[in-house]
């Protein structure tokens, strides 16, 4: 009789672990597949801000292709890659994609957006998702090719 209780609460306990794991499983694929809701708020009236009166350059840092110290102004947009049709042509470095990044200038600030490459690209140590504002002295990492990013008046 005992021996038969034994084994009745071993496979209670068998199928509540189960379920416990199946229920972890359940609610983690569902708030990965859900993503995270944004908490923006909009602001009743828009404010109004002064036109940009900055620019923003890329110097080269390191890289096994680009000579350093080289500036490249970010007047509307630069692309970075592999691919000799980029404004800022890395062909030397067999870590960058052939399209990897892009740098544009936005109305207040200038952003850093990879492009779906293969090994990422990096700001400040951080993999790039999507698009970033960049701030004064960001490290921006393609490959094996270091830029950072200035700010000029």
């Amino acid at each position: 009789m005992v021996e038969q209780l034994l084994l009745v609460l071993q496979v209670a306990f068998v199928v509540l672990l189960y379920l416990f794991i199946w229920r972890v499983v359940r609610v983690a694929s569902r708030d990965l597949s859900a993503g995270q809701e944004s908490m923006i708020l909009t602001p009743s009236k828009p404010v109004e801000r002064e036109p940009r009166q900055t620019t923003g350059a890329l110097v080269v840092s390191s890289s096994p292709e680009l000579e350093p110290g080289t500036r490249l102004v970010i007047s509307r947009e630069l692309t970075a890659g592999r691919e000799p049709g980029n404004d800022i042509t890395i062909q030397a470095d067999g870590y960058a994609s052939a399209h990897h990044a892009r740098f544009h200038r936005g109305e207040h600030a200038d952003f850093a957006e990879d492009l779906h490459s293969t090994n990422g690209t990096f700001v400040n140590g951080e993999r790039l998702n999507g698009s970033r504002q960049l701030e004064a002295g960001d490290v921006i990492t393609i490959g094996q090719t270091q830029l950072t990013y200035e700010v000029t008046k």
